[in-house]
């Protein structure tokens, strides 16, 4: 029988209990609060050399916002200063909150404690490295996204004013350009999981159509050549936890389907 050995440091352990208030333990002015929430979070620190931990806050609702980053940030300022996670807008735009909870890659912005049933379980963001706690390493990530040239590319020379577009070429932009980064999508696909060094993922590939399908851009053949390659643009097998898991509604495996109609039609 063959033995599979775990990496070090890969098993997650139970964690601390935390009070859900360190200077008053039963609530805000001391009494029972009326409605509390488990919160069950992953924790890391690398340079501990320990393996990860999941602690257990409880949180005050009556005292705290109605989304998960709410209870992060309660639990950071009133109960554990050292737990590390990223956030930025809170409006679900600049994705920088992206994580697993309760089961699925989300923003903790916009998702509601009260869209989750029970203790509710926060992990980083899956199959990536981790930084420490619920921050990802996305050095891969947005190095793929750079790969692909996110920009405008002519070869004509560059008009007095501005590049114009018509109004029904711009609307073939919709579903695309509103893609935030947060990484969701290809940290939810299997494929991407197991060919992250060389599979782009769905958010790489979606920005990718979208200077495609772009009329003002000149150099699509380029781009299609670069993504001629076995794993670049063919390791999508159309699972669609892309699509399931995108906070902003968007439809990567649609886009990397279009790309590949692209790729046969150039060579009819």
């Amino acid at each position: 029988m063959v033995e599979i050995m775990l990496p070090k440091n890969s098993r997650v352990k139970k964690g601390k209990i935390w009070p859900a208030d360190k200077a008053a333990p039963l609530g805000k002015g001391g009494k029972k609060p009326k409605r509390s929430k488990e919160f069950k979070v992953y924790r890391y620190n690398p340079d501990a050399g320990e393996n990860p931990t999941m602690d257990t806050y409880t949180v005050d609702l009556d005292s705290c916002g109605p989304m998960v980053l709410d209870a992060l940030i309660k639990i950071k300022n009133e109960i554990d200063p050292t737990l590390a996670f990223r956030r930025s807008c809170r409006e679900g735009v600049c994705g920088s909150c992206a994580m697993n909870i309760a089961g699925g890659n989300t923003l903790a912005c916009t998702k509601a404690i009260n869209d989750c049933s029970g203790a509710i379980s926060i992990y980083p963001l899956p199959h990536m490295p981790v930084v420490k706690d619920l921050v990802p390493d996305l050095t891969n990530f947005y190095a793929q996204y750079a790969s692909i040239q996110p920009f405008l590319k002519t070869k004509t020379a560059e008009p007095e004013k501005e590049w114009q577009q018509s109004p029904e070429d711009r609307a073939k932009l919709d579903g695309l350009y509103e893609c935030i980064l947060c990484a969701s999508c290809s940290t939810a696909c299997p494929s991407y999981w197991w060919n992250s060094e060389r599979y782009l993922g769905p958010a790489a590939l979606l920005q990718s159509y979208r200077w495609l399908i772009d009329s003002r851009d000149e150099e699509t053949g380029e781009r299609l050549d670069d993504l001629e390659d076995p794993f670049r643009l063919y390791r999508c097998h159309t699972i669609m936890n892309c699509a399931n898991t995108c906070p902003k509604g968007l439809n990567p495996a649609q886009a990397i389907g279009e790309i590949k109609q692209m790729m046969v039609k150039r060579k009819a």
